[in-house]
């Protein structure tokens, strides 16, 4: 369920974690931040993008 004016769903935003250090991630604005390693991961359409920043193209 999605928290109102959140991008994206609260229980999703719990379980997910880090693919580089498998810490916690945190919602700000429109990506998730790695609490440890502080990797950013944008969200697109609802989706996280959890790929490691080589392996991403440009957002």
């Amino acid at each position: 369920m999605k928290e109102k004016g959140s991008i994206i769903d609260i229980e999703l935003l719990k379980i997910l974690a880090c693919p580089v250090c498998k810490a916690d991630v945190k919602l700000k604005k429109n990506k998730l931040i790695c609490v440890k390693c502080k990797e950013e991961y944008p969200i697109e359409d609802g989706i996280p993008i959890m790929l490691p920043k080589e392996l991403r193209k440009q957002y």
